[in-house]
């Protein structure tokens, strides 16, 4: 059987249609060369909310018989390839039905190839990507996170950069013949052309060993069986407050142990302490409740919680007392108040290290003609 399938992994509304875009393409291109193929989409927990990690699926087979007989399952957990749309996924990616937190290479096949858009070194990226115990390849398509099909100026080419790469690593689904065919056919785009052209001529693939990677372990719960599930829907309400020893005069509020929001996070707000003047703005408007009261009086962002929506720093007054940096320069979720409270100038050192990274997201292009700039600037620089 000669089957074959692509996982595209991405933030969800802002990088649905290029998600789409690339599954679809999949498929048309199968056809170019007599093959059938399928793209479908599977979603967390938390469907469609900006930002949550989403999937969507692309199977190619030599038979309709074949087909049926691969998608005779929730997902493919086999794929020949995973495509990340923006590497602060690399983390880890909330699970289906919520069990936890799973790697990113959780549905790659051992030796599969996982293709990831972004700005950062192999080594960077393995270091965030969760230990696999099988090895994998990674390669990367130098670009920022895009979020290609929302906005007017949008096509960036993303996809057709991520589908030349794709034709690369993984031949026996889609191959740089049938993809020109397809795109020369629906997008009528000697450019895109070009893009995916020069994609699969400039790819180079990392080896990656069983054992390299993060060794965080990922979020597990005991789900429970069958036997004891209850009569009816049981919704178990959480304490208001959590009784924290140690913390009088502070307060942290209820949260569920086991729902964590951070997979949702392409950026997180870091807090200067030293200009905080406890106006408690950042406390009364975050919709996720994500922020304590110290026993001091400072406001410290839960880490497992915080989506990274910004809203903090939009209502702070104080500027720069909250800036929100991209997520690739952290390792962990520890609390910021307790390492400042613990070493005021080790903090206020870290603090001027880490907002180095702060990025601007990419949301496309911006004016007509961008596009034939960067390329331009490419070849320049070669």
């Amino acid at each position: 059987m000669a089957t074959g399938s692509v996982e595209v992994i991405y933030r969800g509304v802002f990088q649905k249609t290029l998600a789409k875009n690339i599954c679809r393409e999949i498929v048309f291109a199968a056809r170019k060369r007599g093959k059938v193929g399928i793209a479908f989409a599977r979603y967390s927990d938390s469907p469609e909310r900006n930002g949550i990690p989403a999937k969507q699926f692309a199977v190619v087979a030599d038979t309709d018989d074949e087909m049926e007989d691969y998608l005779a399952r929730y997902e493919p957990g086999n794929n020949d390839a995973t495509i990340v749309c923006d590497d602060t996924l690399c983390k880890g990616i909330e699970s289906w039905g919520w069990s936890g937190v799973q790697p990113i290479h959780n549905l790659l096949k051992a030796n599969g190839t996982l293709l990831v858009t972004s700005t950062r070194s192999p080594n960077s990226l393995i270091r965030d990507i969760h230990r696999k115990g099988t090895p994998y390849a990674l390669a990367i398509v130098k670009g920022p996170a895009s979020f290609s099909g929302m906005w007017v100026y949008r096509d960036d080419h993303t996809d057709a950069r991520l589908l030349g790469a794709l034709a690369k690593v993984a031949p026996n689904v889609l191959t740089l013949d049938s993809l020109i065919a397809s795109l020369n056919a629906s997008k009528k785009n000697d450019a895109k052309v070009a893009s995916a052209q020069r994609a699969y001529d400039a790819l180079a693939s990392t080896p990656v060993d069983a054992n390299q990677g993060s060794e965080a372990v990922p979020i597990k719960f005991e789900l429970p069986p069958i036997s004891r599930m209850e009569e009816c829907l049981v919704v178990r309400g959480e304490a208001v407050r959590q009784e924290m020893p140690g913390w009088q005069g502070g307060y942290r509020p209820g949260r569920n142990p086991v729902f964590k929001k951070f997979a949702t996070r392409t950026m997180r707000p870091v807090i200067d302490f030293e200009t905080c003047t406890k106006c408690s703005f950042c406390w009364l408007q975050c919709p996720d409740s994500v922020f304590d009261v110290t026993p001091d009086g400072y406001f410290d962002a839960d880490m497992e919680a915080c989506c990274g929506c910004g809203i903090c720093k939009e209502v702070c007054p104080v500027e720069q007392c909250i800036a929100m940096v991209g997520e690739e320069a952290f390792t962990d979720n520890r609390s910021q108040w307790e390492a400042w409270s613990k070493d005021k100038r080790g903090y206020a050192e870290w603090l001027a290290e880490v907002r180095r990274a702060e990025i601007t997201r990419s949301h496309g292009l911006h004016h007509v003609g961008q596009y034939a700039e960067e390329i331009a600037a490419e070849e320049t620089r070669k």
